[in-house]
């Protein structure tokens, strides 16, 4: 059984999510994976602040190429960074995640996420 990393985020409208991440074998150091994780969702949410509003489809895009280009300036493109960065991928959104009670219907339009 992987070794489980619990992370919480919060929304900027205050809704909370508890999520339970599967760890890679060969993770060297999951505070620093909670913290990486913590800060680029800091930085996510300064930008979007700055520049207004933003898609889900523009975000989700520039999350993408931003995967690309780091998996890129490791310097050693393989098949199997390839498939690692999928597998890797694949589980983080498999993960199980528990929507925290009282918050807002996902279904509500809200300028805020």
């Amino acid at each position: 059984m992987p070794k489980m990393l619990p992370f919480r985020a919060t929304t900027a409208s205050g809704n909370t999510f508890d999520f339970e991440f599967p760890l890679h074998a060969d993770t060297a150091n999951p505070a620093q994976v909670s913290n990486l994780i913590s800060a680029l969702l800091q930085t996510l949410d300064r930008e979007i602040q700055i520049q207004g509003e933003v898609g889900n489809g523009d975000l989700l895009q520039a999350l993408a190429m931003t995967l690309a280009v780091r998996v890129r300036m490791l310097g050693a493109r393989s098949a199997s960074v390839d498939e690692m960065v999928e597998q890797l991928l694949g589980t983080a959104l498999d993960a199980r995640v528990e929507p925290a009670m009282g918050n807002q219907d996902p279904n509500v339009p809200r300028p805020l996420h």
